[in-house]
């Protein structure tokens, strides 16, 4: 071989190499986050986090800052549809004391709809949610809204910690 064809076959190699290299990077960048997220919160774990990105087909491809953007947007529509439900709940609820607690929740999902649309404050979102569970507790009664402010503060705190990479 010559060295003009060696030259060419190095090339070669490595605008092929650069290729494979960009191809992948967004899958490792969703990897790397939910990886990231998954040491920073236990509970949650790396396949947690995968399928939570599953729910928007352009996260395969999105950057750090796509990413929160994304988790940003699927945390708004659980808290929309956390706010469906206790609807639900509070057009058949009877105890006086459990639809107050309906009533509070209510207004703090009606809350972090609103924060998430703007992406701000996303630690009053994730307390918001504490403080919906906490009024159940007062009462001791079992929350009905428990499955779905359980997975609300994943999605928040996913989206928290990712968008905690930015500063």
């Amino acid at each position: 071989m010559t060295r003009r064809h060696c030259q060419a076959l190095s090339c070669c190699l490595v605008v092929l190499l650069l290729f494979i290299l960009a191809s992948s990077s967004s899958a490792s960048t969703l990897e790397h986050m939910c990886k990231y997220v998954a040491t920073t919160r236990k509970d949650i774990g790396y396949d947690y986090c995968i399928k939570f990105f599953q729910a928007n087909k352009t996260s395969a491809a999105a950057d750090n800052r796509g990413l929160g953007v994304i988790a940003t947007q699927i945390s708004r529509a659980a808290a929309s549809d956390t706010l469906k439900r206790i609807d639900t709940l509070l057009a058949s609820e009877k105890d006086k004391k459990i639809h107050a607690r309906l009533s509070d929740c209510r207004v703090l999902y009606s809350a972090a709809v609103n924060l998430l649309k703007v992406a701000a404050n996303l630690n009053a979102v994730v307390s918001d949610t504490y403080t919906c569970e906490n009024g159940f507790r007062v009462l001791g009664v079992t929350s009905p809204l428990a499955a779905e402010d359980a997975r609300f503060l994943k999605d928040c705190s996913i989206a928290l910690i990712i968008t905690s990479t930015f500063w």
